[in-house]
């Protein structure tokens, strides 16, 4: 390990002091190798609270960071993505921009251009990549078959304005994107609005070109919060906890012939792993994903390496949500709810 001396120290900000803007603050304000030069909000009054609290500057405008920062976190409300991501990349600043990467696929593809030309590093907070868990997930999913999601939980007011496919389900998507191995071929969904204006409950069928079939749920009218992923392959079934940051493998033992004998019980063996990447050692507590995130982030821009989760892979999970959505809809309308407020919310009417 480089000596911490000799470690340049970055200078980072963030735009957006809300509730995840203020989850970055507190990991860059922890950090040792981090100067938190200051954080944006359109509100004066919370900027310069939270500023104080985190003995930083506050600032009116994304734009006064260029100059005096090398990365920034830009947790703003998703329609104002682009636009926040486009001034720091194209000044040179390497951008965490949080999840989706954009409301469409056409500004995705802007700041996917405007990173390569300017080489500033453009990564997507897709943040259970970071997950312990996903990381052991990752060595051990080899060719799946079957996949099953379910992201459960009460509904919180501040996310309203996304679908539960945006707010929720995306983080799965992008997740077994990343594993299946395949394109994706057909997409089948339902869901209903039933505490806000958008989707907050959906059931989705995607099937990949390889023969994966994955079924994914996500719900935000839950009384209870489930975060679970589940991968069936031949001869094993994978079971992650997202929050416990755990897997645990069931392997059926095939015998010496390689198959099963007739008539005899299975032997399934059962073995659980730890997510332990990212540095963490045997008897230490997981890292927190956001904080390995963006210690992640921050050696990209410091080495210039490609991030785990770019703009190509940002701006993948996206179709696929805008995909979900669109099907959604087109569900409801065969329903003869086009006219009802489900399609008029989501765009689509």
């Amino acid at each position: 390990m480089a000596d911490r001396r000799e470690q340049k120290r970055m200078r980072a900000g963030v735009v957006g002091a809300g509730h995840m803007g203020q989850y970055h603050i507190l990991v860059y304000a922890e950090l040792w190798d981090v100067d938190l030069v200051g954080v944006v909000d359109i509100d004066g009054e919370r900027a310069a609270a939270v500023a104080r609290h985190f003995d930083t500057r506050a600032f009116a405008d994304h734009r006064d960071l260029i100059g005096k920062v090398d990365a920034v976190s830009v947790a703003v409300p998703t329609e104002q993505h682009f636009h926040v991501a486009r001034d720091l990349l194209e000044a040179g600043i390497g951008v965490l921009i949080e999840k989706p990467i954009t409301p469409t696929l056409e500004e995705a593809r802007e700041l996917f251009a405007i990173a390569r030309r300017s080489g500033a590093a453009l990564q997507v907070g897709h943040v259970e990549r970071f997950n312990g868990a996903v990381q052991e997930l990752r060595k051990i999913v080899e060719r799946p078959i079957l996949v099953e999601s379910r992201r459960l939980g009460p509904f919180v007011a501040r996310v309203q304005k996304d679908t539960v496919v945006m707010d929720l389900m995306i983080h799965d998507l992008d997740i077994v994107l990343a594993l299946a191995g395949g394109e994706v071929e057909e997409v089948r969904a339902a869901g209903l609005p039933i505490l806000s204006p958008k989707i907050d409950i959906a059931n989705v069928r995607v099937a990949f070109d390889n023969g994966c079939v994955a079924n994914f749920t996500a719900s935000r009218v839950s009384t209870e919060r489930v975060r679970k992923l589940r991968f069936f392959q031949p001869g094993q079934y994978i079971s992650l906890d997202y929050s416990r940051q755990d897997v645990v493998v069931f392997s059926v033992d095939a015998g010496p012939e390689g198959q099963p004998q007739p008539g005899s019980q299975p032997r399934i063996s059962r073995q659980a792993l730890l997510g332990d990447s990212f540095g963490r050692h045997a008897g230490q507590p997981h890292e927190e994903p956001l904080r390995a995130e963006v210690r992640d982030f921050l050696e990209c821009v410091r080495t210039r390496r490609a991030p785990l989760v770019g703009g190509a892979e940002g701006r993948r999970a996206l179709d696929l949500a805008l995909r979900i959505v669109a099907a959604i809809d087109e569900h409801n309308r065969r329903l003869s709810l086009g006219n009802s407020p489900v399609a008029a919310v989501n765009g689509h009417a």
